[in-house]
């Protein structure tokens, strides 16, 4: 049945829509702080779902026939952003198994035991022995607060949504003074340095037949650089990623992806005149013909049961993307 409608929905040729999934992380096993983001039996199962439901296709690939209209019905890919370690250790295995390509979205400046600015907030929270985390005189801008409970797992997440949420929309030298204030304040003597990938599981990736994009060097939000800092964010990362692989890269996601927000058609021009075929956002909805290829919608359904999540999936496919008009690029 779900695979009749997603056929109505996304017929073949020129009336095709595309159905672009983000994934960040798979966890070996369930993280408790984040219930939601898929363990290696639940991404395992939605692999299942989308090869029974769907046409899996490489994102290159899939851009291309889109343009020509000859994409397939029920055409879909899969992505992942940041460059985590376990997109190596334990998606890669379960996409091999269900023979799934996938393309992988990699910040070159976290690469062999780099650590993101809210990943730091998340195991400094996870590790702290105390009751609360003191925040006064920090400048963060919680309203009220001064410390923030840490007595159980809703407290602790939600004091890494607090946290995230003063720090993500600031400079990055400012990030990570914060960061590094608060990791002092936590009491945690280090932070693990471990969770993104090495240079040699990025080739690993490349030679398993996955395809490798770029998403800058440190991850910045592009929108608040200047053109020549986000000039530089891009085409270095696209710089490393070629030392890596020893091919071009194509295919660029924004950081944090959304339109106007994150980036602007500033930065999408950058991103096309630095040699990219075609960028991916995080606004949600399908691709046609008609899409902007510099600013291809991506979504993925957040439910454990492979119904709801199918059902979820078929609304997507329903939803016009609000993505940047490109008259002013």
């Amino acid at each position: 049945m779900l695979r009749h409608a997603a056929n109505l929905l996304s017929p073949q040729g020129e009336r095709a829509r595309l159905s672009v999934l983000i994934f960040h992380r798979v966890h070996a096993v369930r993280d408790g702080l984040f219930p939601a983001e898929p363990d290696a039996l639940r991404f395992d199962a939605i692999c299942a779902w989308l090869k029974g439901w769907f046409n899996v296709l490489p994102l290159n690939e899939a851009i291309g026939l889109l343009q020509a209209g000859s994409l397939p019905s029920r055409a879909a890919c899969i992505t992942f952003d940041d460059g985590y370690a376990d997109n190596h250790d334990v998606a890669l295995p379960i996409l091999q198994r269900h023979q799934l390509p996938c393309a992988f979205f990699i910040a070159t400046g976290y690469l062999d035991g780099g650590r993101m600015f809210n990943d730091s907030l998340v195991e400094l929270v996870r590790r702290c022995e105390l009751p609360a985390l003191p925040v006064e005189g920090l400048g963060l801008n919680l309203p009220g607060e001064s410390s923030l409970p840490l007595g159980g797992q809703s407290e602790r997440v939600a004091a890494i949504g607090a946290l995230i949420g003063a720090l993500k929309y600031r400079p990055p030298p400012e990030r990570l003074a914060l960061c590094q204030a608060l990791e002092g304040r936590a009491g945690v003597a280090a932070l693990p340095d471990n969770l993104m990938l090495r240079r040699d599981q990025v080739r690993a990736l490349h030679r398993a037949g996955m395809q490798i994009g770029a998403h800058t060097v440190t991850h910045p939000i592009l929108a608040r650089l200047d053109a020549d800092q986000a000039r530089a964010e891009i085409e270095n990362g696209k710089r490393d990623l070629e030392d890596i692989v020893g091919q071009a890269i194509t295919l660029f996601a924004y950081p944090n992806g959304r339109p106007g927000t994150d980036y602007t058609n500033q930065t999408r021009a950058i991103v096309r005149e630095a040699g990219f075929r075609a960028a991916v956002s995080t606004a949600w909805g399908f691709s046609d013909k008609r899409t902007d290829i510099f600013q291809l919608p991506r979504f993925t359904p957040w439910d454990s049961s492979g119904t709801r999540f199918g059902l979820r999936l078929l609304g997507n496919l329903r939803r016009s993307p609000a993505l940047l008009p490109t008259s002013a690029a």
